[in-house]
C-alpha cells in the first residue's frame, strides 16, 4: 500500500500517479481565497507540491477547513543534527495555529527563541482498496505549516489558551476553573503564522488501470470517521450532572 501524505518539496515518497495520465478525484476548494495572506498556499519554493502536484490544493479556506477538523498535529525540530517531531494539540486562530506546552520542555524552549519548525495536520479519510497492492492508497487531507514560533504573553496568551480549550472541549472554558497564576506561569503559549503553508487533498475510488479491472477482487474506498463515544464519568465525581453533548 502507498500513499504520498506531505506536501513540501521535501516530500517525494512512493505514489501511484507518476505519469499523471490516470488521476482521481480530488477534493478541492474554490474562489480567491488562495491569494489571502503574505503568500499564496503552496506559493513559495518550500512549499511547492513536487510530488503528486494535482493534489494540491492553493485555497486558503481549504487551507482552514483542514486545520480546523484537526486537533492533533506533528510539530518537527532539528536539535542539533537531531530531528524531533512531537505530536501536540493545537488549534487554528485567524491567520495562526496556537500551540502550548511546558516551560520545562527543552524543545518548546527552543521553539520559544525561534527555532524553525514544521507543523504538519494529516486528517484520515479513507482507505483506497484496489485490485493490486501498488494501486491501494488512502484519501487524506494534509496541511504543512513552515515557520517560527512566537511565545504569547499576558491578555494575549490567556486569550489563546481560552482559544485552544474552545477549539479541543467546545464550551468548556466557561464552566470551568481558569488557570492560576501558578499554572500560567509553567506554561509556554506558541503561536506560528499561517505564512508558509500547503496543502494536499486526495479523495476517491481506486485508480486501477484498464486491465486490472476484470480480476476477481472487491475493490473501492472504505471510509474512516471519527466520532465522540458515550462519555465516562469521573468514578470522583462528586455531582449528579449531566455529561457535554458534543
Amino acid at each position: 500500500m502507498v500513499a504520498s501524505l506531505t506536501g513540501g518539496s521535501g516530500s517525494d515518497g512512493a505514489g501511484t500517479r507518476d505519469g499523471g495520465d490516470r488521476l482521481r478525484t480530488v477534493r478541492t476548494a474554490t474562489g480567491d481565497g488562495d491569494r489571502a495572506g503574505p503568500a499564496a498556499v503552496g506559493g513559495t519554493d518550500r512549499t511547492r507540491v513536487r510530488r503528486l502536484p494535482d493534489l494540491a490544493v492553493h485555497d486558503r479556506t481549504a487551507l482552514h477547513a483542514v486545520l480546523d477538523a484537526g486537533r492533533v498535529a506533528h510539530l518537527a525540530i532539528a536539535d542539533g543534527a537531531q530531528p524531533y517531531a512531537l505530536p501536540v494539540a493545537y488549534a487554528r486562530d485567524g491567520e495562526r495555529v496556537l500551540v502550548h506546552g511546558s516551560t520545562g520542555s527543552r524543545l518548546f524552549r527552543h521553539l520559544a527563541a525561534g527555532a524553525a519548525a514544521c507543523l504538519t495536520v494529516t486528517l484520515l479519510d479513507g482507505l483506497v482498496l484496489a485490485r493490486s497492492a501498488f494501486e491501494s492508497s488512502m484519501n487524506y487531507r494534509c496541511a504543512m505549516v513552515l515557520g517560527n514560533l512566537v511565545a504569547l504573553h499576558g491578555d494575549e496568551k490567556l486569550a489563546a489558551l481560552e482559544r485552544l480549550s474552545e477549539h479541543l472541549l467546545p464550551g468548556r472554558w466557561a464552566q470551568i476553573r481558569p488557570p492560576s497564576a501558578k499554572e500560567l506561569a509553567a506554561t509556554l503559549l506558541l503561536a506560528l503564522p499561517l505564512d508558509e503553508c500547503s496543502v494536499k487533498i486526495s479523495a476517491g475510488p481506486p485508480d486501477d488501470p484498464e486491465d486490472d479491472l476484470d480480476r476477481p477482487v472487491w475493490a473501492g474506498v472504505v471510509p474512516i470517521v471519527e466520532a465522540y463515544d458515550v462519555p465516562q464519568p469521573d468514578p470522583r465525581l462528586r455531582h449528579d450532572l449531566p455529561p457535554p453533548e458534543w
